[in-house]
């Protein structure tokens, strides 16, 4: 027996993964005749027209962004406002799932799961169900997409397993799958934690468009996060990147590349060349050497990354060096797919 009324569903999505798992949840409560409504985290919606009441449940479906929930999400969170009434949530994170042969392997929340759970707790909001959703991996800068027949497998487990996670929590059911899963939620946190402060800013210069861009602005429109603007004429990849892969899978000239002959001698530089000649500065009598050099290290990495990648967006107007950096990138050639996913409709 359905004991809600109502479903409210905030989502965040990059390539649609975490779209299409926020529309298999409306699909089903229309098919049952709830009322539902899913709404857009990334168009700043005005929570103060949004009615929620003990009828009402409410979800968060957003994918994992290095073992985290991607910031503008726990920006939302954040803000999201208090209640002093027995109000209802479950969250479902998207993460990187495969499949070998008929094995489909599952991703790692990390904090995606343990850190929406607590903000939401500490605002007076009950918990009834959480779900990892190990949608197809789409991070096409590390590995190329998946065959479509593959994804297509993948998606159709999943829509099984969120109707059966639907079904249960809409009738008032408790449902947290894969709690077994927590000490390695855990063990990853001190990555969740490096990618949030750091390690998403040294992505965001990891891409680049090429001389096959036609200026059409489609990925400066379309980014979730506005990351993109027009700078010297070319698109540019500011700090608000969250590396969602949004608009490498999206444009329709193949454009957009991960530099990886670039980024690996940048970061050879940053992180191994450099950093060494400044060891030898370091009084020997002081104190915490190692750790010395270590922030030293970091600090010399942003620097040399973030000039470099200044230094790189001015030369590739350059023909010779647009086609350098363009055939030492792995994603400009066929093999290296891009990712589709799915179109889900709604009924």
């Amino acid at each position: 027996m359905v004991i809600f009324k109502k479903l409210v569903l905030f989502y965040f999505t990059g390539t649609g993964n975490a779209l299409a798992a926020a529309n298999w949840i409306k699909n089903y409560t229309l098919s049952i005749n709830i009322e539902s409504q899913i709404i857009n985290i990334a168009d700043n919606p005005n929570l103060n027209e949004i009615s929620i009441d003990e009828n009402t449940l409410i979800g968060f479906c957003h994918p994992t962004h290095g073992f985290n929930a991607p910031p503008i999400v726990i920006k939302f969170l954040r803000k999201f406002p208090a209640t002093n009434k027995k109000v209802k949530f479950f969250t479902l994170n998207t993460r990187a799932g495969m499949k070998a042969s008929k094995l489909f392997t599952p991703g790692i929340s990390g904090l995606a799961f343990i850190l929406p759970l607590i903000i939401l707790l500490t605002k007076g909001y009950k918990a009834v169900g959480y779900r990892p959703l190990d949608l197809p991996s789409n991070w096409i800068s590390i590995h190329p997409g998946l065959r479509q027949k593959v994804v297509d497998s993948i998606f159709e487990r999943c829509e099984r397993i969120t109707n059966k996670f639907a079904a249960k929590i809409l009738e008032g059911k408790k449902s947290f799958n894969r709690l077994y899963e927590l000490p390695i939620d855990i063990a990853v946190i001190p990555i969740s934690i490096g990618y949030y402060f750091y390690g998403r800013f040294m992505l965001s210069k990891t891409f680049v468009a090429t001389n096959a861009c036609n200026l059409c602005g489609l990925c400066e429109r379309e980014c979730p996060v506005n990351a993109i603007k027009m700078k010297d004429g070319i698109p540019y990849w500011t700090y608000q990147c969250e590396s969602c892969m949004h608009c490498m899978n999206s444009c329709p000239e193949r454009a957009i590349e991960t530099p990886h002959g670039f980024t690996a001698i940048s970061w050879w530089l940053a992180f191994w060349l450099i950093p060494p000649l400044f060891y030898v500065f370091i009084p020997e009598q002081v104190n915490h050497k190692e750790l010395i050099f270590d922030l030293i290290t970091y600090t010399i990495g942003w620097i040399v990354i973030f000039a470099a990648y200044k230094l790189l967006h001015k030369l590739l107007r350059f023909k010779l060096v647009n086609r350098i950096v363009k055939y030492t990138s792995l994603t400009k050639y066929k093999f290296w797919r891009r990712y589709r996913g799915q179109k889900i409709k709604t009924t």
